[in-house]
């Protein structure tokens, strides 16, 4: 199984990730509100027949676990640990700052993102402890739907 689906739970919304683990690709990646997650995750499992589906035990995940786990048997439960703090130092990464911005305190540029879904994206990182790489037709930027 080389399709993954990651989630970042959080109480107003969630990141989400889909990724392949053998190409080491992000096909999509994006910040969904959270009362929509579950119906997210049903589109998904009609769609994509063998998904591999993480979760991070962070914020109001037991929540999402216990619905989770009555459509995904096998979903697999991960330890997340600074994931939202971590998704800042993977912003910069992925969008690093160019000429003398680079010398402004970094926190000025983060302010309004939503970093859900770069929080997903390290706790697919840390299960499989590879880094993905953002496929060519993927907008980077995360949005809310």
């Amino acid at each position: 199984m080389s399709k993954v689906l990651a989630i970042d739970p959080g109480i107003s919304k969630c990141g989400v990730i889909v990724a392949d683990t053998k190409d080491k690709k992000v096909y999509e990646a994006l910040v969904i509100r959270s009362h929509i997650l579950l119906k997210f995750v049903k589109k998904k499992l009609l769609h994509e027949k063998n998904i591999q589906f993480l979760i991070g035990n962070g914020t109001s995940s037991e929540k999402y676990i216990k619905d989770l786990n009555q459509l995904v048997p096998d979903l697999i439960i991960v330890q997340e640990k600074n994931s939202t703090f971590r998704a800042k130092q993977k912003y910069f990464e992925i969008f690093p700052l160019p000429g003398i911005k680079s010398f402004l305190p970094r926190e000025i540029f983060i302010l309004n993102k939503n970093l859900d879904a770069l929080a997903a994206l390290i706790i697919m990182e840390d299960y499989f402890q590879m880094k993905f790489d953002f496929s060519e037709e993927i907008n980077t930027k995360t949005w809310l739907k």
